[in-house]
C-alpha cells in the first residue's frame, strides 16, 4: 500500500524507463505523482517515423501508464522556459560555430530545475526519473555522489554532471541498479503498454533532423546578423552565406553552404574531392570558414572548459575558499559515447578548467561537455571551449 505521506514526483516521458521507475517507486511503498512536461509546440513533433521524445503520443502513453498503475497524472506547460533556455541556446551555439547538447541543457534547466519547483509545491520528498545512474551518500565525507549505472552501456551520468549536492539529496534513480533488458522485462510483467517501445534518439524539436534548416527557420535574423559580421555589404549577404572550405595551410578548397551546417570531426557531406579523406577540424564563424584537415589533425591532449561544476570532491568547499587552483588525477570523456581517458584536471576557482590527457583524444568539439570521473563516480564537468 502506497504511503501518501511519502510522495515522490516522477518525471514521465511516456517511455519504458520512466514508466518502470514509477512502477518501482509504487512497489517500494511510496506514493508516486506522474508528471509529463509539455516543452514545445506539438506541431514540431508530428512527423511520422521519427524517434523523438515529448510528442503528443508520448504524453498519451504516459497518461495510460499512470492509469494502469493507478497513480495521479499531470501535464505541465513548460514551453516558454524551454524556448528561452533550450531552443534559443541551441541556435545561438550553432551560430558561434559550436555544437550544443540540448538534452543536457534540458536536464539542467527543465527536468532538474522546474520539476524541483513543482515537487516543492506538491509536497514531494523526492524527484524520480528513469535515468540510468545511482546516487550514494558517503557518510565519512558527508557528500552525495553520482555513480555510474549497473548497465554501463546505458549509463547516463555524462548528461547529469551539472547536479548539485542539494539536488542529489532529493533525487532517486530506480533504474541505476538494473540492466536495460531487465527494465523491459519488468514493464512487460507489470502490463505496461510501452514495454517494447523504442528509445528516443533524435532532438525533440528538430523532427526531420535538419539542424541547419531549423536554425535558418528559427533565427533568420540572427543568421543574417552573423553573416553581416562577415560582409559589410548587404547586397553580398546571400553570396557570403556560402563561405569557404579552407585547409590547415589557408588554401581555399571549395565553397560550403553555411558554417552552421558542420561540426568538428564531420567527414560526410563535404562535397570536396580529395586524394585522402578530409574532416572538419575547425570552424571560424567570424570568417564564415570551415577548416578541413586530415584525421590526425583532430587529435589533441589539452581541452579547456568553462562553467565547471564539481559535484562531490572532498575539500570542495575548502578549494573554493582557500585556493585559486586545484589539480586532480581523473579520467574524462569529451562526448557521451567516448571512452574514459586518464589525465590531470586543473580546476580554477572561477569555474574554468583544463584537462591534460595522457594520450590524445579525437574530435574535441566546443559546445559539448568535458565530464570527469574517479573510477565509477562522476565528479562533475563543464562546457568545452577549445
Amino acid at each position: 500500500m502506497a504511503d501518501i505521506e511519502k510522495k515522490m514526483l516522477v518525471a514521465m516521458s511516456g517511455g519504458v524507463d520512466s514508466s518502470v521507475a514509477a512502477y518501482l517507486v509504487r512497489e517500494e511503498g511510496y506514493f508516486p505523482l506522474g508528471v509529463t512536461m509539455m516543452l514545445h509546440d506539438q506541431d514540431l513533433s508530428c512527423t511520422a517515423g521519427t524517434h523523438l521524445c515529448c510528442t503528443p503520443d508520448d504524453i498519451e502513453d504516459a497518461r495510460v501508464v499512470c492509469s494502469t498503475l493507478g497513480i495521479p497524472f499531470h501535464v505541465v506547460n513548460f514551453m516558454d522556459g524551454f524556448r528561452e533556455k533550450i531552443i534559443n541556446n541551441f541556435v545561438d551555439t550553432y551560430l558561434k560555430g559550436q555544437t550544443p547538447n540540448p538534452c543536457i541543457d534540458c536536464n539542467r534547466y527543465m527536468k532538474f530545475g522546474r520539476l524541483f519547483e513543482m515537487a516543492d509545491e506538491e509536497g514531494c520528498e523526492k524527484v524520480v526519473t528513469g535515468h540510468y545512474a545511482n546516487v550514494e551518500y558517503d557518510e565519512k565525507e558527508g557528500l552525495y555522489k553520482l555513480r555510474r549505472a549497473k548497465d554501463v552501456t546505458k549509463d547516463q551520468t555524462y548528461v547529469l554532471y551539472f547536479l548539485s549536492q542539494q539536488q542529489l539529496a532529493r533525487l532517486y534513480f530506480p533504474l541505476g541498479r538494473y540492466e536495460k533488458s531487465v527494465a523491459r522485462d519488468i514493464a512487460e510483467e507489470a502490463g505496461i503498454i510501452v514495454a517494447r517501445k523504442h528509445d528516443s534518439q533524435d532532438i525533440c524539436f528538430v523532427p526531420d533532423g535538419d539542424y541547419a534548416g531549423f536554425i535558418e527557420r528559427e533565427a533568420s535574423a540572427k543568421v543574417r546578423d552573423a553573416l553581416e559580421a562577415v560582409s559589410s555589404r548587404l547586397e553580398d549577404i546571400e553570396k557570403e552565406r556560402y563561405g569557404k572550405f579552407v585547409d590547415t595551410d589557408g588554401n581555399i578548397l571549395g565553397t560550403h553552404k553555411g558554417y552552421y551546417h558542420y561540426t568538428i570531426g564531420q567527414r560526410r557531406g563535404l562535397g570536396i574531392p580529395a586524394a585522402d579523406r578530409l574532416y572538419v577540424v575547425d570552424i571560424i564563424p567570424e570568417k564564415n570558414q570551415v577548416i578541413l584537415g586530415a584525421n590526425d589533425d583532430l587529435f589533441t591532449r589539452e581541452v579547456n572548459a568553462v562553467d565547471f561544476n564539481l559535484i562531490s570532491y572532498p575539500e570542495a568547499d575548502k578549494f573554493v575558499k582557500d585556493s585559486d587552483e586545484k589539480q586532480m588525477r581523473v579520467t574524462a570523456k569529451v562526448r557521451y559515447r567516448a571512452k574514459d581517458t586518464s589525465g590531470v584536471l586543473t580546476l580554477r576557482s572561477d569555474g574554468t578548467a583544463t584537462m591534460l590527457f595522457d594520450e590524445p583524444v579525437r574530435a574535441v568539439t566546443p559546445g559539448q561537455s568535458l565530464v570527469v570521473y574517479d573510477g565509477d563516480y562522476c565528479l562533475g564537468g563543464g562546457t568545452i571551449t577549445s
